[in-house]
């Protein structure tokens, strides 16, 4: 009969160990789904913020390659006469300037 008791009791302690194993497992797999939850949102987090960045970055090449256009543009002989028209009111001789009755 010493052998049916420690039998029975050792099925329970197996019982007990692997219930207290199942719990581990589950708070371990809680804990890991909670985590990776949280680094998914970042994961989406960052991913906006790259869209938002690389957006920025090509809307400043754009202005970048205005900029150059401009200065190419600046250093051509018609701005250079617009700007002698318009700033200093510069015209070629025989020329003749109409003006609003506004200004």
């Amino acid at each position: 009969m010493a052998t049916k008791a420690r039998y029975k009791r050792r099925r329970f302690q197996n019982r007990a160990g692997i219930l207290w194993a199942t719990v581990v497992v589950m708070i371990l797999v809680t804990a890991v789904s909670i985590k990776s939850i949280g680094l998914l949102q970042k994961t989406k987090e960052y991913q906006e913020k790259e869209a938002a960045l690389v957006s920025q970055i090509e809307a400043e090449e754009q202005r970048s390659l205005e900029i150059e256009e401009f200065e190419k543009y600046t250093e051509t002989r018609k701005y250079i006469e617009e700007i002698a028209k318009d700033k200093l009111g510069l015209v070629y001789p025989g020329e003749i300037i109409f003006k609003n009755e506004d200004n």
